[in-house]
């Protein structure tokens, strides 16, 4: 039984291999297609410029979480300054 498993699996993997080669081609197909249409060369442009705005922000997006994590330690290192110098002030005074 343990090789008709495999040989299931094979198969199962062979024919997705399959239906993704034939998406694939199917969506080359479809961009070729909307280049020959009137502005269709504009439209995968503007497609591709957006897919590439859309990246840019991502990474802009990350470096955020970066910043908020520096934020937050200063706010901390901050606190405990204020906190240091009122007690010595308190203790001055």
């Amino acid at each position: 039984m343990p090789q008709t498993t495999k040989t299931s699996d094979t198969t199962a993997s062979a024919g997705e291999k399959d239906f993704m080669t034939r998406l694939a081609d199917a969506g080359e197909d479809a961009l070729h297609r909307l280049t020959e249409l009137p502005g269709g060369q504009k439209a995968v442009a503007a497609f591709n410029d957006l897919r590439n705005r859309v990246d840019e922000l991502a990474k802009k997006v990350r470096g955020i979480d970066a910043l908020e994590v520096r934020v937050t330690k200063l706010e901390k290192e901050l606190a405990a300054l204020k906190k240091s110098r009122r007690a010595s002030e308190s203790a001055d005074g």
